[in-house]
């Protein structure tokens, strides 16, 4: 199928499918689809809570402190985590949090959490934090968390039940949360192989040498007695009361190296590696691992003992914390540079720096709006995880949008539309004969394509990434008026079920690679978001979704007749059907593993 769709549509599309019926249609004229839609629906798992900010909450420039804000968040996600599971849930683990606005004295915070999606005995919980001014009305986004929480019963094994979501925004969140865990699971593996395969590039021509600190000077050791008030009612210190004593140590150290009050920017994605208790005595260190142009990293670890008589301690967590310094105008100042210790401090130091590219990575590709990301940005093994986790989330959150709309139907065969801001997307279904993991395993197989599509001439593995991505070099036939034949350079992403439910899931979007660039011989083309969705239907049976969603730039060989195109996509998706019924026997040895 193609890969771009002929912008001159939208056109002729706006008059012809205003007046369709939506697939949600139906589902919505339900009680269920009317509370989801309408106000008077609210999730069951969310709390809210607001806060006066006093001046015993705020720092030495009059602004809430950070660490106050971490010991509400982490209170108000697992208030909503405990909702859900009917029994005491520890935090577990916190995504990158990037803090947008500061609030000050007599603002109000107000936060709002969630629970995304259960999986055995873990939840991911989303989290929503805004200030508002009582005075003036005014409300700013502060900062957006997501947080795993662990269900603990003391009896019994833990086995959550289900979330069932039912708006379209609970939707995108559930199926995108089992691509978040995939993308926690691998991240300290990101970071080493990160350092082994690829140079840092350090930008000491930037830095004000003339202003160097030592390391070791910017160190802090402070001790914390875990009392009953910082302690849920079984005896476990809240994780908000942890994170909140770490920020203290951190700000403390980076305070050392630029003799001024820092800003908390950002903190890295970090998880607590045990428990700790009351009466545990809290040994937390805190040192600048690197100062960049305008910010610094600070890295602090976390480690309990009981007695002052014992040597092991528990390492309990370690986090990441980003630093500027703001000057009166709110922008950031040039900071000195740093002198890591030998060793030790030269690991910190080179750590810092790969974790800063992940982090700008990360921000840039997973945090931006989708129509924010160029179309094809530049493959490197360093940020593979992120484009893999972008390509896979993009492809689920268009198949969670509820505003398609059915444009014809042919011997069961379906096209969908959906005109969403710039975008303008397609989505073909139908039911054949095939287990799914058969047809997942024929289909995730670019190179096999050109047997079914006529729009794929060639399909080439340029790099077998890992089990489940690939990069392929595609070449479409010309077509229409157009001289030279067009090609792709294609990242194919591919994931099993996480649950029962759940799709297969094959992504795809274009990159660029330095060994594959554009040529006189082709024309380029671009895909956004695009691949296959299938649905285990029954035994032997599978619902086999294809979507597109089309950019700006459109392929001069699609009509603006849509009686035409619903021939075009219904010829190639039959075409598909029987490549899968043809092939669905040779794959009986490999399909064990799936």
């Amino acid at each position: 199928m193609i890969q771009n769709v002929g912008s001159h549509l939208r056109r002729g599309f706006a008059s012809v499918f205003s007046s369709r019926t939506s697939r949600k249609s139906a589902s919505r004229a339900g009680d269920d689809g009317a509370m989801a839609d309408g106000e008077g629906y609210r999730n069951p798992t969310e709390v809210q809570m607001s806060q006066l900010v006093l001046p015993c909450h705020t720092n030495q420039r009059g602004e809430l402190s950070v660490g106050q804000l971490l010991k509400w968040i982490d209170t108000t996600a697992c208030l909503s985590a405990e909702r859900h599971a009917g029994c005491p849930c520890v935090t577990a683990s916190m995504d990158d949090i990037y803090f947008e606005h500061t609030i000050s004295v007599g603002q109000v915070v107000n936060i709002k959490a969630k629970v995304n999606r259960a999986f055995n005995s873990s939840m991911e919980v989303g989290i929503q934090v805004a200030s508002e001014d009582l005075c003036s009305e005014k409300q700013w986004s502060v900062c957006k968390a997501l947080a795993t929480f662990v269900a603990h019963r003391e009896i019994s094994k833990v086995k959550l039940k289900q979330i069932t979501p039912r708006t379209e925004e609970e939707k995108t969140e559930h199926s995108v949360a089992a691509e978040r865990r995939r993308m926690r699971l691998v991240y300290a593996d990101t970071i080493k192989d990160l350092l082994a395969n690829c140079a840092i590039q350090d930008d000491l021509e930037s830095r004000d040498c003339s202003r160097m600190v030592p390391a070791e000077k910017t160190h802090v050791e402070s001790v914390e007695l875990v009392l009953p008030p910082h302690a849920n009612h079984q005896g476990n210190t809240f994780g908000g009361q942890i994170m909140a004593w770490m920020e203290n140590v951190a700000t403390i150290a980076a305070s050392r190296l630029c003799r001024a009050h820092p800003t908390l920017k950002a903190i890295e994605m970090f998880h607590f590696r045990g428990p700790s208790q009351v009466g545990d005595r809290l040994v937390l260190k805190a040192i600048v691992n690197n100062a960049f142009k305008h910010s610094m990293e600070v890295g602090v670890c976390v480690e309990a003992y009981r007695q002052e008589a014992e040597t092991q301690r528990r390492h309990i967590n370690s986090a990441f914390m980003t630093f500027v310094v703001l000057d009166a105008d709110d922008q950031p100042q040039l900071l000195p540079w740093i002198r890591p210790q030998p060793g030790e401090g030269e690991r910190r130091y080179r750590e810092a720096s790969a974790r800063k590219k992940i982090r700008l990575d990360r921000k840039y590709i997973v945090s931006c709006k989708q129509m924010e990301v160029p179309l094809s940005v530049p493959w490197d093994p360093s940020n593979q995880v992120y484009l893999s986790y972008n390509n896979v989330s993009s492809l689920k959150m268009l198949v969670a949008k509820d505003n398609w709309v059915l444009s014809s139907e042919t011997n069961q065969v379906r096209l969908y539309t959906l005109e969403d801001d710039k975008f303008l997307s397609f989505h073909m279904e139908m039911v054949v004969h095939v287990d799914a993991a058969q047809a997942f395993q024929l289909l995730s197989d670019l190179s096999r394509r050109p047997g079914w599509d006529k729009h794929y001439r060639s399909a080439e593995l340029l790099q077998q990434v890992d089990e489940d991505d690939a990069i392929y070099h595609v070449i479409s036939p010309a077509l229409g008026g157009e001289a030279k034949p067009q090609d792709f350079v294609i990242l194919a992403s591919r994931r099993k079920p996480c649950d029962n439910g759940d799709p297969y899931v094959i992504a795809l979007r274009s990159v660029t690679l330095p060994t594959h660039r554009e040529t006189p011989e082709y024309r380029r083309g671009e895909t956004l978001c695009s691949g296959f969705c299938l649905w285990r239907e029954g035994d032997q049976l599978t619902k086999v979704s294809y979507y597109n969603q089309a950019t700006p730039g459109f392929l001069n060989y699609v009509t603006t007749n849509v009686a035409g195109l619903s021939s075009e996509f219904y010829t190639t998706f039959k075409a598909c059907e029987q490549f899968l019924l043809d092939n669905r026997n040779d794959l009986a040895p490999s399909l064990q593993t799936l």
